[in-house]
Formats: structure tokens, C-alpha cells, sequence
């Protein structure tokens, strides 16, 4: 398979890379290599490459905030969609939206359009097909609130239009499979006051600031909230906040945040983060569940 996507790559406006560092890619800065890592040019260059890797394990790359690549790297294609899968418009009745858009961009184009109800994409480290695939949200907003319908490449590798009807959106899930990769949103939306919007956003800003860890390398929150409760306050009542393993330690200003110091493996985090899950189940009989993905050998 090696040979014919080489073969491909002298032909495609696509980059495509051989035995590639994914890991300097993910916000944890740290991980091992793919086996082929393809950046897409356009909608029909990405069928091209979905045709040829069909019966391969691939993954899709967003903006790596929410990702950890095991050291022995991934024995497969990474996909990242490039620039052209970026774009953000309005319609009559639509917001337009590219899967590879960062969601600030979102909310800051939004905000400079007077459109509502989009700040709380300024508070999620990510882009716009990773947030409708776990129906990210925060600061009381998610991803599906405002989800008309999604263009998908589905697993037979076909551009498809999903309604919001068909799509099963839960807390940080939804039923869009691995081998499915969304290549555009189309939002509704309604225009509110730039003022109240701009509060907003400032708002979840400083709450950010104040809370989280954001300006490190991190993932992000690292475990699922259950229901009713909250992953950080579990992790520090069981006396994780501080803890380290190797390299990676958890986050003194969030516990539901793990750090690399800056010499972490992929082995210390995810040892650490396993570590947490024993603590928390021993102390309370509840088992947390990695919001982060974790893929690789």
C-alpha cells in the first residue's frame, strides 16, 4: 500500500509523508510516529486517498488538542484536512462551516457577524469536525445545539448529507464512526447583540485563565465528567491533584488536566491518567472514562 500511495503522492496537490513525527502535532507534545501522514488538499483529492486506504487503519487528525499518540507511534495513514477544508461563510439561512476550522474561529467569526449563541467555541482547543464527532461543549453550550446537518465521507467512502435527526448526539459522544470523517457543518443560527456576545466570550476567556492550565502542554480535560458530578473534584478528593508519574504530572490549578513538564513519554501520561482511574474507583466505586483519545501501539 506504501508504494501506490507514493505513486499517488508525485501526483496529488496533497502532502503526503512517510514514517512522519505526528506526535509534534498533538497539544501533549509528545508521541511516536505514523506510518503515513496525509495532508488533504480538497474534497476530491481526500476520495482519492480514502479509495486507496480503504482496508487500512486510518485516523483523522484535528488540531491535536485532544489526542495522545503512544510512543510506538500508529501503524496506519493519519489524516489531516488542509486549508481548504477551513472555510467559514453565511448563507440566506446557514452557516457554512469546514471541518478543519478551528473552533475560536468559529466563535470569533460568528461574534464579528452579530451572531449568538457560538461563544462557547471560544472555550474548546479544537476544530469543528473533532467537536461535532464527541459533541464537545462548555460554559453550558454543545456542539449539537445549533447542528442542522453534517457532509460526510461515510464507510463506504461516500459523500453523504446527515440531518441532525440522524445523528445520535450524547455527553461527549456521538454515533459517528471512526471510519467516517466529517468534511463540513451546516449550522442555523439567529444574530444577537454584539455587546452580549463580546461579554460572553470574555467571560469564558477569564474563566479560563483563572481555572485551567491552558498555557502548557496539555490535552485539555483529560477524563469524562460523570453524570452528576465532576471529574476534577473526584480525581482531587481522591488525592491525585500534584500526582506525577515519570514526566507527566497532574495540574495544581485543574486536576482534570494532565501536564507534560516538557520531557514526558506518551507512556508517563497514560500510566498517570490509569493511575487516576484506579485511585477514583477505589475511593468511590466510580470508574472514569478517557475524554481524551488515545490511539498508537
Amino acid at each position: 500500500m506504501s508504494n501506490k500511495i507514493l505513486e499517488l503522492a508525485e501526483k496529488l496537490k496533497s502532502k503526503i509523508y512517510f514514517d512522519y513525527n505526528i506526535g509534534k502535532h498533538t497539544w501533549f507534545r509528545t508521541g511516536g510516529n505514523a506510518k503515513i501522514f496525509a495532508l488533504i488538499e480538497n474534497n476530491s483529492e481526500l476520495e482519492i486517498i480514502l479509495n486507496e486506504i480503504k482496508n487500512e487503519n486510518f485516523y483523522v487528525l484535528g488540531s491535536g488538542s485532544n489526542l495522545l499518540i503512544r510512543d510506538k507511534g500508529y501503524d496506519g495513514t493519519v489524516i489531516k484536512l488542509g486549508k481548504s477544508f477551513s472555510a467559514i461563510k453565511i448563507t440566506e439561512d446557514s452557516l457554512e462551516v469546514g471541518a478543519s476550522a478551528l473552533d475560536v474561529n468559529l466563535s470569533n467569526f460568528a461574534y464579528k457577524n452579530k451572531i449568538k449563541d457560538f461563544e462557547f467555541f471560544s472555550g474548546i482547543p479544537g476544530s469543528i469536525g473533532g467537536a461535532i464527532k464527541m459533541n464537545a461543549g462548555c460554559f453550558g453550550g454543545e456542539t449539537k445545539d445549533n447542528i442542522r446537518s453534517i457532509e460526510i465521507y461515510n464507510s463506504h467512502y461516500e459523500k453523504k448529507t446527515i440531518l441532525k435527526k440522524d445523528i445520535e448526539f450524547s455527553y461527549r459522544s456521538s454515533n459517528i464512526k471512526q471510519n467516517e470523517i466529517i468534511s463540513k457543518a451546516i449550522f442555523n443560527y439567529n444574530y444577537g447583540d454584539t455587546d452580549l456576545i463580546k461579554q460572553k466570550i470574555k467571560n469564558i476567556k477569564n474563566k479560563r485563565l483563572s481555572t485551567q492550565p491552558i498555557q502548557k502542554r496539555t490535552s485539555g480535560s483529560t477524563f469524562k465528567n460523570p453524570p452528576n458530578l465532576f471529574a476534577a473534584k473526584l480525581i482531587e478528593e481522591s488525592g491525585c491533584k500534584g500526582l506525577t508519574y515519570g514526566n507527566a504530572y497532574v495540574s495544581d490549578k485543574h486536576a482534570n488536566f494532565l501536564m507534560n513538564n516538557g520531557k514526558a513519554n506518551a507512556n508517563d501520561i497514560e500510566n498517570l491518567g490509569k493511575i487516576i482511574i484506579d485511585k477514583v474507583y477505589g475511593k468511590f466505586n466510580i470508574k472514569l472514562e478517557w475524554e481524551i483519545k488515545i490511539i498508537g501501539e
